[in-house]
């Protein structure tokens, strides 16, 4: 069970270092750290962040990065409502995506 859970860390470790190779203006960064704290968010709310923050961007940019994160990458819990889906960090990611920003 230990292998299959590192096995499973590692694939998901090597797939954020690949992701975050491509992120040329930090934009993957900065939404990865906003998960971090562990708030739960909208693509509004991630959006309306990543405009304060100066990112030159549109909202379904944003949606699809965050669509990306989540069926590519793994590492994101969404709940289905009728109104917006809402976007959290699984717990179990938490360290490696940690881990993985302290070395960007």
């Amino acid at each position: 069970m230990v292998v299959i859970l590192n096995q499973i860390n590692n694939q998901v470790k090597e797939r954020l270092i690949k992701y975050l190779r491509k992120d040329e203006t930090n934009l993957r960064k900065t939404v990865l750290q906003m998960f971090l704290v562990g708030e739960i968010y909208t693509t509004n709310d991630i959006y309306n962040n990543l405009m304060q923050q100066g990112f030159d961007l549109n909202y379904r940019g944003v949606s699809a990065m965050v669509g990306l994160m989540n069926t590519r990458l793994g590492i994101l819990r969404v709940d289905v409502t009728r109104e917006h889906n809402h976007y959290s960090l699984k717990d179990d990611f938490k360290e490696i995506v940690q881990t993985v920003l302290d070395n960007f």
